[in-house]
């Protein structure tokens, strides 16, 4: 499955509640934002000793799922937005100042 493959996919799947694209927009950010405190909320208990790497790899997919409705509903294809990601990270990287 390629990342736009599973980009419609999820966008198929979502079910948002809201009439207006700003209220859809909103539940998907949100969605992710819960997502990613599921994932620091189990960094902290790895860091008590009480790994738990299984549960981190469910929580990333549940982010990715939120991630491409959001990307979906802004209209955009995920590899799209990755290019676009992966080109204003290297222009930050090229602008940094070299290590010495």
């Amino acid at each position: 499955m390629t990342i736009d493959e599973y980009g419609e996919w999820a966008a198929s799947a979502a079910r948002a509640p809201g009439e207006t694209r700003a209220e859809r927009i909103a539940y998907f950010a949100l969605g992710l934002l819960g997502e990613a405190g599921e994932v620091a909320d189990n960094m902290r208990k790895m860091m008590r000793g009480t790994p738990d790497e299984g549960y981190l790899a469910y929580e990333l997919g549940d982010i990715l799922f939120h991630w491409a409705c959001l990307v979906a509903e802004l209209g955009q294809t995920p590899s799209a937005m990755l290019e676009q990601s992966r080109a204003n990270i290297e222009a930050r990287l090229a602008a940094r100042p070299p290590s010495t």
